[in-house]
């Protein structure tokens, strides 16, 4: 049986998945986590370990972006780099997120995670997520509560003489500098050689071989996505789909996130629309959650949890709401904007990241304020 190209770039998401799925699951990586070791404690660790590979993943797409490889001025999904810069739509997105991952106890790839460890309370949050997602991208949500006041907000960067949002373009654009792609890899090494130093600077995050190890994985997991769907094999996918009898759905130069594969499942199991249901997106949700599995019962921590109490549901239930309309508005989650999304170097991602940061600091000092009131 011939395997065809399609087929070959979802193996690789997959594969590329259940390696992620299960170091993450091992080390700990959850920008949650980081979120809260910093407001909580002080703590750094995890943070360092989130940029280290936010800096792996731009250094990759910089280097292949400058040998030719790859191209992500292109469409991508999300677009990250489109001049329509909106970034009334990535705050109010990222806050949104931020404020419901802290709810529901973890982000898209932290729920795929625990699900992978047989928490329960998290299939509820993906039910739910995933059904937010899909009314924001394929149902009247968006169009009917957001984009009559959100348009406003957008700006068209072409009008003033910017390519996109990523910093290169609008460095270029400011200064009056060639727009070569030397001039675009040096603003974008730069950018990596500031974050590498901020985070190897710290001794105590050198010698946490965990907290490297989930950095350098996570980072090398996105750009393998963007190798897979951007490179050689990315265009033969594309040419395969134009010829195929049942078009495979989102054919497109994308990497890791988790948001818009949970909505595009639910559209495509209910109407696939001559379609094929099962795309790259798909694959990764899977593949994170095999990874999981793996790890949790190799390493005997395999166990079923379930609410505590049915306002831990409802908490729980509202955070998922909140990110699957949240990640929808900010085009992505905290991977796929925090990590995918910036290595395109959009500031786009970067206004949604610091707004989902926020929006869960703000959340945990008002659960600890709550908290403190109960027991007065």
């Amino acid at each position: 049986m011939e395997v065809t190209v399609h087929q070959q770039v979802l193996a690789g998401a997959f594969i590329v998945a259940v390696v992620m799925g299960a170091t993450v699951s091992k080390t700990q990586f959850c920008t949650l986590g980081a979120v809260s070791d910093w407001v909580n404690m002080g703590d750094l660790g995890r943070l360092r370990a989130w940029v280290l590979a936010m800096a792996i993943a731009i250094a990759g797409v910089t280097v292949l972006e400058v040998l030719g490889i790859l191209n992500l001025s292109e469409a991508t999904f999300p677009p990250y780099r489109t001049s329509m810069f909106n970034p009334l739509r990535y705050v109010l997105g990222g806050l949104l997120f931020g404020i419901g991952m802290t709810l529901a106890s973890g982000c898209g790839n932290k729920t795929l995670i625990r699900l992978g460890g047989g928490n329960l309370k998290s299939f509820v949050v993906l039910l739910v997520m995933s059904g937010f997602a899909y009314q924001m991208m394929w149902g009247n949500a968006y169009a009917h509560w957001f984009e009559p006041w959100l348009a406003s907000a957008s700006i068209d960067l072409m009008q003033y003489g910017l390519a996109s949002q990523s910093v290169s373009d609008v460095v270029i654009g400011v200064t009056g500098l060639s727009a070569t792609p030397m001039i675009k890899a040096a603003i974008g090494l730069v950018i990596v050689g500031l974050l590498l130093l901020w985070v190897i600077r710290s001794t105590e995050f050198r010698s946490n071989h965990d907290q490297l190890l989930s950095g350098i994985v996570v980072g090398m997991a996105v750009l393998a996505g963007w190798c897979l769907t951007g490179g050689p094999l990315g265009q033969a996918w594309k040419e395969y789909a134009e010829f195929s009898d049942v078009m495979p759905s989102r054919v497109q130069v994308q990497s890791l996130t988790f948001i818009s594969p949970l909505g595009d499942t639910v559209h495509f199991l209910l109407d696939a629309g001559g379609h094929t249901w099962l795309n790259f997106g798909g694959m990764v949700v899977v593949g994170v959650i095999i990874g999981a599995v793996i790890e949790t019962v190799s390493a005997r921590k395999f166990r079923i949890e379930w609410f505590s109490s049915v306002s831990d549901g409802i908490r729980h239930v509202c955070g998922a709401a909140l990110m699957g309309v949240g990640g929808v508005l900010a085009m992505g989650c905290t991977l796929g904007q925090g990590v995918t999304g910036a290595s395109t170097l959009a500031i786009g991602a970067m206004l949604a990241v610091c707004a989902m940061m926020s929006g869960a600091a703000l959340t945990m000092k008002y659960q600890y304020w709550r908290m403190l009131q109960e027991d007065v």
